[in-house]
């Protein structure tokens, strides 16, 4: 279901994931837009698969698009559990009691169980649901159809990480892939390879840009993104950021009064 939360850095909006069945379960909280609500509340009451107040919600990371919907959740079924992987710092700002997932536990949800796969990265508390029946991955921002997700750079993202969640995820072998933002992946292993080799080439221009001498991000930025709508410069900006601090922190590159350059 759409979040209805259409925008720069959410495309049409965030996709959420009813669960019905035993444990009717929501994926993502979204915005709290009340037509959203309203339809989860539809979909509960005409399932065939038992119907029944939403019992759990789960949110893959606390970016306010996936999770600032959580007080009007709470407000319309307040029975419900609500359940992330902890950011300290940042879980206090949502009314609820959130009970904390650990990495590779499995989660009761509809009618079959999801194992929780942290994937930090774009997020530090970032989660992956993986329902190894039918091997798809709900994966939030971890991949996104048709385009790259933004590794925030000072703002909670770490491109190391996000690296090892991709090859992590490779390892799993999934089949398909259900994003928080555009359509359904079915080759999965393919795009999450793909996924890597555009980071590998990111970091092969910045690199290369930083050969000649000393740059500031917002130069690497111009150089890299030809074309690049004004409403997606700050996302872009955070993510040669991540890589400068992947480069700085394996000692490939340092930073002075602004400037980067090669060591």
């Amino acid at each position: 279901m759409n979040a209805r939360n259409p925008g720069p850095w959410t495309g049409g909006g965030n996709n959420t994931f009813l669960l019905p069945g035993r444990v009717p379960t929501l994926i993502d909280a979204g915005v709290g837009d009340a037509a959203h609500i309203d339809e989860i509340e539809a979909r509960l009451t005409d399932t065939d698969s038992g119907g029944g107040p939403l019992a759990r919600v789960i949110v893959t990371h606390g970016h306010s698009d996936h999770v600032s919907g959580v007080p009007a959740l709470a407000a319309r079924w307040p029975g419900a559990a609500f359940d992330k992987m902890p950011w300290p710092g940042r879980d206090e700002r949502w009314p609820v009691h959130w009970r904390a997932l650990a990495d590779d536990e499995l989660v009761e949800a509809g009618d079959g169980r999801l194992r929780v796969v942290h994937t930090p990265g774009h997020a530090p508390d970032h989660i992956s649901l993986y329902d190894e029946e039918s091997r798809t991955l709900f994966c939030g921002d971890l991949v996104v159809a048709g385009s790259t997700v933004v590794i925030p750079g000072g703002r909670g993202g770490d491109l190391v990480a996000y690296l090892r969640s991709l090859e992590r995820v490779i390892g799993l072998q999934p089949l398909r892939l259900l994003p928080a933002h555009g359509a359904a992946i079915e080759n999965a292993v393919s795009v999450l390879h793909e996924y890597l080799a555009h980071r590998r080439l990111r970091e092969t221009q910045i690199l290369e840009l930083l050969g000649p001498g000393p740059a500031r991000p917002e130069s690497l930025l111009d150089r890299m993104y030809r074309g690049l709508r004004p409403e997606l410069r700050e996302a872009a900006l955070s993510s040669v950021l991540a890589h400068l601090f992947k480069l700085r922190d394996e000692g490939r590159a340092e930073e002075n009064e602004g400037y980067w350059r090669l060591c």
